[in-house]
């Protein structure tokens, strides 16, 4: 193996170069430009004070609570726990991002969505369907069926209603603030 060859002498005594100012700037203007976009990042802590909001919260952590209480049994062997565990876990998660959007007040930067529409569309779905799947569960659970699992359905369904009731809740207070935003 032969030996690296060393550089001419002359690229050796060259000086550095300057840094192009170009480069310098266009990466403080960036910088300036994140930093200030990240400033006007907001987060509504007051939103979680608000009825619907403490709503909101009480919707995800309950949701959860339903859909953990299913999920730990074999549901999958009867299909009116599976229709319980899909609404339960969708309208958990859309839920979750709905929080996110309220908490970052993501609404007051997309003025083009009717958010007020979207809301009571949103709330008014999951009160009907979180119904049908309390009724459904409910309905669905006796100690015949599995005894191993009927105190889980059983807890699932009485989560399940209050569940529903604070959906009920949340589409009251949409529709006050949809009927609100269509008399202006």
């Amino acid at each position: 193996m032969e030996p690296p060859v060393p550089p001419p002498p002359e690229e050796q005594q060259q000086p550095p170069r300057p840094r192009s100012h170009t480069v310098t700037t266009t990466s403080s203007s960036f910088t300036a430009n994140l930093s200030a976009s990240s400033s006007t990042l907001a987060y509504d802590r007051e939103f979680l004070r608000t009825l619907p909001g403490l709503l909101m919260v009480t919707e995800i952590v309950l949701g959860l609570l339903v859909w953990t209480l299913i999920a730990g049994t074999e549901y999958f062997l009867y299909p009116a726990f599976g229709w319980v565990m899909f609404v339960a876990v969708f309208y958990w998660v859309l839920t979750v991002f709905f929080l996110i959007i309220y908490m970052t007040m993501t609404y007051t930067r997309i003025p083009q969505v009717p958010w007020t529409t979207v809301g009571l569309c949103f709330n008014g779905s999951a009160f009907i369907l979180y119904l049908i799947a309390a009724i459904v569960d409910a309905s669905s659970v006796t100690k015949e069926l599995d005894r191993h699992n009927y105190n889980s359905w059983a807890a699932s369904s009485f989560f399940a209603f209050v569940v529903t009731s604070c959906y009920a809740g949340n589409t009251y207070f949409s529709f006050i603030s949809w009927r609100s935003r269509t008399l202006q």
